[in-house]
């Protein structure tokens, strides 16, 4: 399911990586959270990114926050660390 969301997001043409992770929710239990990098001199807010997802997601399935990051961790092969996400943004 995450990986949809990411691949959503990405159509962005100002994005440059995301990861979606769970984050707590009291009344959910667990629901997306979405870390994001945009690309040099790119703008976005987090009302246009849901207005992009909108329609094209199910409603369960849009991050109910996002969280705008200049750069995420990664591995020595370059794929993004979503343990060290989950640990510093899941709650």
């Amino acid at each position: 399911m995450l990986e949809s969301v990411e691949t959503a997001i990405a159509e962005l043409s100002v994005v440059g990586s995301v990861a979606v992770i769970g984050g707590e929710d009291a009344k959910w239990g667990e629901v997306p959270r979405a870390i994001v990098t945009l690309r040099e001199g790119a703008t976005l807010i987090e009302e246009q990114l849901r207005s992009h997802l909108d329609g094209r997601l199910a409603r369960y399935k849009i991050p109910k926050s996002v969280v705008f990051v200049h750069e995420v961790p990664r591995t020595a092969s370059g794929k993004i660390r979503k343990v060290d996400l989950r640990n510093h943004f899941a709650e």
